[in-house]
């Protein structure tokens, strides 16, 4: 497939980016600074894109059979995090614009503000409060997609990102805000990026999650 990356400079979008290419897929990775994307390869075009800006999108998406995005945006207590919510409104413009209508995005476990009363006392009163502000803005874009109904989107939320080697073992899924036990508890803390992207790459043969909102892990 010829898919269009955003976020492909960050951890996980070099993951995917690297799954993609040597799963035979055409990558166009858009990226605010190409020299930052180390990667080489037959498959892969790396082109400079603001991805707040539709008319900058479109014509990299021209012609891609998906979009997929690992965009990233770091906390901020005093002005708010708006980079998830504008690059999504963009994105999809752009897509409508040049007919693409495939999008896979991440966000993360706990994007509802009421969500994390079951998590551990750290996760919930230290953590959580520290990065808010980006989780309030990836709840902000999940539900402008939520409100889309002429593509189909797919979020993928996991839980806390280590950098660790990928794996095959089985993922744990949950329509819901995180993957719960029998007694409705957080199962685990953490995921490998690698294995995100594995997910995510899964989803453009997978019909199950269209339209939908996916809490992730793995057993």
């Amino acid at each position: 497939m010829k898919i269009a990356v955003l976020g492909a400079t960050g951890q996980t979008g070099q993951q995917l980016v690297n799954q993609a290419l040597q799963q035979g897929h055409i990558i166009t990775a858009i990226v605010r600074n190409p020299s930052k994307l180390a990667i080489n390869h037959e498959n892969l075009k790396v082109v400079e894109g603001n991805i707040f800006s539709e008319d900058s999108l479109k014509p990299h998406f021209t012609g891609q059979d998906a979009v997929m995005s690992c965009l990233g945006f770091p906390p901020s207590m005093f002005y708010g995090v708006t980079g998830y919510s504008q690059s999504m409104t963009a994105t999809l413009s752009a897509m409508r614009e040049v007919k693409v209508n495939r999008i896979i995005t991440m966000t993360s476990w706990y994007t509802d503000p009421n969500s994390g009363t079951r998590c551990s006392f750290f996760i919930r009163f230290m953590l959580l409060p520290i990065i808010r502000s980006v989780l309030s803005n990836m709840y902000e874009m999940e539900k402008l997609l939520e409100k889309t109904e002429d593509i189909n989107w797919t979020v993928v939320r996991p839980p806390g990102l280590q950098n660790t080697p990928v794996t095959d073992k089985e993922f744990l899924t949950h329509e819901g805000y995180y993957v719960p036990d029998e007694n409705d508890n957080p199962v685990g803390q953490t995921v490998s990026r690698s294995d995100v992207a594995r997910f995510m790459l899964s989803l453009l043969s997978n019909n199950t999650w269209i339209k939908k909102a996916v809490s992730i892990i793995t057993k």
